[in-house]
């Protein structure tokens, strides 16, 4: 079976679902999307250095996950770091500034929206901001978590194959930097009453599924946070929201159910160039693609089936690209050497979240 055949199947396995809240909408039929979510996408000065001599830039990194990206009717990652703005000098850790060839890659991979809220959203202040939301834009990849006006950080919606979606965009902190008093709407921190007011425009907009964007989390912690947990909670039981996608803590964390709503707490990174140090051990090349369907049926009700986990892996010593690992075992172009940082790799993810993994290799 050729790689792009078998992500798409992959993609579709799914297992049992959980009911949803109603909307307006009422079609004749029940609709099925598919859904894929990816961690921090961070191009530390290694990457950001490749980049700059590949006439392809960032897009090589991503290409072996990119039919999976691709088969996805919504994909949505993480864009961790601002975009220089026009003219200034770039900059990686601790003060992110990336070139803009970041968006090119991401579109070229086949993501249709990026979350961007995070504690680097303020590195390069407003004009950064500005510069990451027209670079998505420029390459078709919408984006919540930062606003150019007062408007773009409210909530919007959106329609795929005829679902209306929301997706809203949060983070813990700026790193200490504080947006401007006139410009607090820039972007958007972890509040419960916050999230929970947005997420109630949303279904009075039309919205039959809010999918929530929470940069928070331990570094380098696969355990929980009490933060984690308490805003997890509060904000679920509200009946107002369908899906929670988390990330920021550079591991792998659980996924589970809480108060009936599945909550991805933890995507680790997608793509970045951590040093192995005992500060951040080998798990932080550790990620997940994590795949879902969002079923819209005809009396308005929303299933989401449980989430399915494609274990992956930053390979930093062959040209630093992300492997889907349970593809990348069974191919017989991959080195022996790899294969046996792919088992190790493997096995720290499926001692996280083991029971979402769709096959065994």
């Amino acid at each position: 079976m050729k790689r792009t055949a078998l992500f798409a199947c992959i993609l579709l396995v799914s297992a049992c679902g959980t009911a949803a809240t109603s909307s307006t909408t009422n079609p004749l039929s029940e609709t099925t999307i598919t859904m894929a979510f990816t961690g921090d996408i961070l191009p530390h000065s290694p990457l950001v250095a490749r980049a700059q001599r590949n006439a392809q830039g960032f897009s090589p990194m991503f290409d072996d996950i990119t039919p999976l990206i691709a088969s996805a009717d919504l994909a949505i990652c993480h864009l961790e770091t601002p975009i220089a703005p026009q003219g200034e000098s770039l900059s990686t850790f601790p003060f992110f500034g990336v070139p803009p060839t970041i968006t090119n890659a991401i579109a070229r991979a086949g993501f249709d929206r990026c979350s961007t809220a995070s504690n680097h959203t303020y590195d390069r202040g407003v004009k950064g901001i500005d510069a990451t939301v027209n670079a998505l834009l420029a390459n078709n990849v919408a984006q919540s978590g930062m606003a150019r006006t007062p408007n773009e950080i409210e909530p919007q919606t959106f329609s795929v194959k005829g679902v209306t979606l929301s997706h809203l965009s949060y983070t813990f902190s700026y790193n200490g930097l504080t947006l401007p008093k006139d410009q607090e709407w820039r972007s958007a921190l972890i509040d419960t009453d916050r999230i929970l007011r947005d997420a109630r425009t949303s279904r009075e907009m039309g919205a039959d599924a809010v999918i929530v964007s929470m940069h928070w989390g331990r570094e380098t912690q696969t355990d929980l946070s009490d933060f984690q947990l308490t805003n997890s909670d509060a904000i679920t039981k509200s009946g107002l929201i369908d899906l929670v996608v988390g990330h920021h803590a550079h591991v792998v964390q659980k996924i589970e159910q809480v108060n009936g709503v599945w909550t991805i707490f933890g995507l680790s990174n997608l793509i970045s160039y951590l040093p192995t140090t005992d500060a951040f051990p080998n798990k932080t090349q550790d990620g997940m693609i994590v795949t879902t369907n969002i079923t819209l049926n005809p009396d308005g009700s929303v299933q989401v089936e449980q989430p399915v986990v494609h274990p992956t892996w930053v390979d930093k010593y062959n040209g630093v690209v992300v492997r889907p690992i349970l593809t990348d075992l069974v191919d017989p172009t991959t080195s022996e050497e790899t294969k046996a940082e792919l088992a190790v790799s493997l096995e720290r993810t499926r001692s996280v979240v083991g029971e979402f993994f769709p096959i065994t290799p």
